[in-house]
């Protein structure tokens, strides 16, 4: 007769669900509550990256569009009609900001243009603050993924394996056989949190860079905005 060969243990499969099962209520709560996290981190990121690509495209239209206007200050009303669009909204703002501050300066008999540069670089300022916040809008709730994903890992593992030598103790013989399955389970935990936790960090680095490159441009754009107002005036 021939000999059973023994099955190799690549060959051997883990079923999570299995294990997910012989979870305590703790550790299933904690897996199913960083699978929701893995849910909404995907979709930030997600969304955040075609959120910034499309704003970058509108900014670089809109930037085009204004470099081929000869005066800024006389443009129609439909370039101030474009808010959704982050460059057009600073246009908007320092060009309002301008015409107001002209307003009252006529009023007042003063005709020096300090008064409206100075209002249109405040409102550029304001208006740039305001993107700035745009930009890195859900960056901090993803943060809060990455750093504390691994820990409610690591705590489902801890509250798993004290729950598991906890059994092995009121019986009259360990081994482990017995200890095996409530170890793996409470390890579960770990992995859930390193699978949430992996590839949101490089996601969050990726679109951090990608922001802070979009704020740089915002800067240049607004200084450069700031300079054609002076020259005009």
């Amino acid at each position: 007769m021939l000999a059973t060969l023994p099955t190799p243990s690549f060959l051997a499969t883990t079923n999570l669900i299995e294990i997910f099962l012989r979870c305590d209520p703790a550790g299933q709560v904690i897996t199913t509550g960083l699978g929701f996290f893995s849910i909404i981190a995907w979709s930030i990121m997600i969304g955040k990256h075609f959120e910034l690509k499309r704003l970058q495209q509108l900014n670089h239209a809109f930037e085009s569009h204004l470099s081929d206007q000869k005066k800024l200050l006389d443009l129609p009303e439909s370039f101030r009609n474009k808010r959704a669009i982050p460059y057009a909204d600073l246009f908007t703002d320092a060009v309002e900001a301008y015409w107001r501050a002209a307003a009252i300066s006529k009023e007042k008999g003063d005709t020096s243009p300090r008064a409206r540069l100075e209002h249109a670089e405040n409102a550029l300022q304001r208006a740039l603050s305001r993107q700035t916040l745009r930009y890195e809008s859900s960056m901090i709730f993803l943060a809060t993924i990455v750093s504390g994903a691994p820990f409610l890992g690591m705590l489902g593992t801890v509250w798993g394996v004290m729950e598991a030598f906890s059994a092995v103790a009121v019986q009259e013989s360990a081994s482990i056989k017995t200890l095996a399955p409530g170890v793996s389970a409470a390890l579960l935990t770990t992995i859930a949190g390193l699978v949430v936790a992996i590839p949101s960090v490089f996601g969050y680095n990726l679109l951090l860079g990608k922001s802070k490159q979009l704020i740089t441009e915002l800067e240049n754009y607004a200084s450069a905005l700031a300079d054609r107002l002076e020259l005009e005036t």
